[in-house]
């Protein structure tokens, strides 16, 4: 069997003009990875990253500490346009719009509801991709990897993708996807096992890296 660390990007910039960028404590957690990578000599045949920017930023703090032996990007682990997601919701629904003092967790039912309504295709979206086609490609990017002659891979990529993945894995339904979603941690660790048949899960948002009294408060959500 081989085995695939699946990974969400750091802390990006959220509130700020451009999200895809990591923060300041993005680049520490994403460094902090690759140092717990290090500590247990964990080197890659493998390293995938989506096409966004805090995606291969990640990657990059990663391998400040750690190998990969090939390394490319694949759009297949792209994280799908929340912005646009919530703004069409929005366009539907401007009473549920938060107020601008409003706390994150506001925003996350936003989110919450707009990815539900969007799976529905309830939203008169015309330009982006539709939930089903989101799927597809998520879909796509685990084929891939199932197919590789790779036996220690790395994937960095995004909260919703992620979701996307366990729930084909899990078969769950997609409340429980977008439940996923919002609770997988920047820079956790997700492990599978795998061969040419399939996938199995063994370890799901573990942060062994921050899980501890140093690094406690450098546990993130965006």
């Amino acid at each position: 069997m081989a085995q695939l660390f699946l990974v969400r990007h750091a802390q990006a910039s959220f509130g700020a003009e451009n999200y895809d960028e990591l923060s300041a404590l993005g680049h520490e957690q994403s460094s902090l990875l690759g140092e717990y990578f290090a500590q247990r000599q964990q080197e890659f045949d493998l390293l995938v990253t989506g096409a966004l920017k805090r995606q291969i930023q990640t990657s990059e703090g990663i391998l400040k500490h750690t190998k990969a032996e090939h390394i490319y990007s694949d759009s297949c682990w792209d994280e799908f346009d929340f912005d646009l997601i919530v703004r069409t919701y929005l366009t539907h629904y401007p009473k549920q719009k938060p107020s601008p003092n409003a706390p994150r967790s506001e925003w996350y039912k936003v989110l919450r509801n707009a990815m539900i309504a969007w799976s529905k295709s309830e939203l008169d979206i015309t330009q982006g991709e539709t939930w089903q086609a989101f799927c597809c490609r998520v879909e796509q990017g685990m084929q891939q990897i199932k197919e590789s002659r790779a036996k220690r891979v790395l994937v960095v990529s995004s909260g919703g993708t992620m979701a996307i993945f366990l729930k084909t894995l899990l078969n769950t339904s997609v409340e429980q996807a977008v439940a996923l979603n919002l609770q997988i941690k920047n820079t956790s660790l997700n492990e599978f096992f795998f061969n040419k048949n399939g996938f199995q899960l063994s370890c799901f948002n573990h942060v062994p890296h921050l899980d501890n009294k140093q690094h406690q408060d450098k546990i993130t959500y965006s």
